[in-house]
């Protein structure tokens, strides 16, 4: 039997779940995608490009997007503090995936919307 520190590192190295699991939230999916259409942004006109977004989450978003090399931040010294943000060379190349995603959501949003609903409807018997 494996132990669970055992299990745990196994998951650790599985190269789809340790990738997709830091970039497969909403938001780091959309600031990508509002990166590769605006290229450089300074961090308050993001939050006003995706404004249901906390500054806060917007933040952390752009922290782990950093720390994986999917953009980079380049702090400017001067007051107050000018912070602009891009697609790396690697993040670039994650959004025609994204934008293939995407459009398969959108052609197949009723079709699952309609299963869900099928799905609801059956446990409230």
């Amino acid at each position: 039997m494996i132990k669970k520190e055992e299990r745990n590192s196994i998951i650790e190295i599985c190269p789809v779940r340790n990738v997709v699991s830091r970039f497969g939230n909403k938001w780091a999916l959309l600031v990508i995608l509002v990166l590769s259409e605006q290229g450089t942004v300074r961090f308050n006109e993001l939050c006003r490009l995706i404004p249901d977004v906390s500054s806060r989450v917007l933040s952390g978003t752009l922290r782990t997007l950093e720390a994986d090399g999917l953009i980079a931040r380049k702090v400017y010294p001067v007051v107050p503090p000018k912070v602009e943000y891009r697609l790396t060379d690697i993040g670039s190349s994650l959004v025609p995936f994204i934008v293939q995603l995407t459009e398969w959501a959108q052609t197949n949003m009723k079709s699952i919307i309609k299963h869900r609903k099928k799905l609801e409807a059956k446990q409230m018997e």
